[in-house]
């Protein structure tokens, strides 16, 4: 009789597999108190379950349960135990999360729960058919074809977008050596976000945001705001079909992974052909470490770039110097910016 050691040399736990598996348990949970406006209810008070549940109009069942998963994973605080404890926001969610403060970022985890957590769900039929899995496979209409046809909709967005771009921004802003250069156009430059805050910044800097028709009464109304309109202009137009307007640097945040390689280079060439010797074209997105083994977030925005888009992916900083290498750049270089975010800056 042939007996088996069942007992392993090396012991595994598989506590990382189940929390990975299992994930979607807690994003649907904090995607969900984003939905309800929880953390903007909290505010800079704290609350009892029963007054939360009658704030956001919740079934007695799940108030508990859903108020203690979130202080388990750490978006809330509670103070007390029972029926009498009551809970409040965690020092990140009330700087992020609650939508009176400038930081809040929640725009991003809207746009999460309503579009990709059901997209999400067709990921394998992604992998099996490499077909995107968003809008344009129910409707028959492309995403950004869809989103630029509704104001609101697009505005939503934006905004969705400003909301995560925003950390990255700042610190491009006071990394980035911007002293030997006077102007800047910022290509699919949505709100004007970047060019807001690279005029803030440095004041010597005239900047240009350019984007589609449809986007230029967001941008302007966003500038006139906040009082940049005669240092950020608003420019339009096709970046596929139209040259851009010429400037000292170019930039693009979450441009570059949209689209598929063809793209991608017709891209990188536009941007070379907007220079002058010794511009810059840069570039801000979440890339890939180099060797593909790190940067968790930048893998799994690729994937979101299958189900968006089919063919679009994101990529790493060698790809983007090979590429840019090959367009006529003499230099470039990889700064790191935020979390998983970085900037690709190359220079002709």
């Amino acid at each position: 009789m042939t007996t088996y050691d069942t007992a392993p040399d090396v012991q595994v736990d598989p506590s990382h597999i189940m929390q990975v598996g299992m994930g979607f348990f807690a994003s649907k949970t904090l995607l969900s108190a984003v939905e309800l406006e929880l953390f903007t209810q909290l505010g800079d008070g704290a609350l009892s379950g029963p007054e939360i549940g009658e704030r956001l109009g919740l079934h007695p069942r799940g108030i508990e349960d859903f108020l203690d998963g979130l202080v388990a994973l750490g978006f809330l605080r509670r103070d007390g135990d029972g029926p009498d404890s009551r809970y409040a926001n965690a020092a990140d969610t009330s700087t992020f999360l609650d939508k009176r403060n400038p930081a809040y970022i929640g725009g991003i985890l809207e746009m999460a729960n309503a579009r990709l957590y059901p997209f999400w769900g067709d990921l394998t039929e992604a992998l099996r058919t490499g077909k995107p899995q968003n809008e344009v496979k129910h409707t028959g209409t492309a995403m950004f074809e869809e989103l630029y046809s509704d104001p609101a909709r697009l505005e939503q967005f934006m905004g969705a977008m400003a909301g995560i771009s925003a950390g990255n921004f700042h610190a491009l802003a006071e990394t980035f050596d911007f002293s030997s250069y006077e102007t800047v156009c910022d290509v699919g430059g949505a709100t004007g976000q970047l060019s807001m805050i690279l005029a803030g910044r440095h004041p010597h800097l005239r900047c240009t945001s350019y984007d589609l028709p449809a986007v230029a009464p967001i941008a302007e109304k966003a500038i006139a705001a906040a009082g940049l309109a005669d240092r950020v202009s608003v420019a339009s137009g096709d970046f596929f079909a139209d040259p851009l307007p010429q400037a000292d640097v170019i930039t693009m945040g979450m441009i570059l992974h949209d689209w598929n390689l063809e793209r991608k280079l017709q891209l990188i060439r536009a941007a070379y052909d907007a220079l002058p010797d010794g511009g810059a074209f840069i570039v801000v997105e979440t890339l890939i470490d180099d060797a593909r083994r790190e940067n968790v977030f930048g893998l799994m925005m690729s994937l979101n770039m299958l189900i968006e888009f089919g063919d679009a992916f994101d990529y790493t900083g060698a790809d983007f110097a090979g590429w840019c290498t090959e367009v006529g750049f003499r230099k470039v270089e990889i700064l790191p910016l935020t979390g998983p975010a970085s900037a690709g800056i190359a220079i002709k």
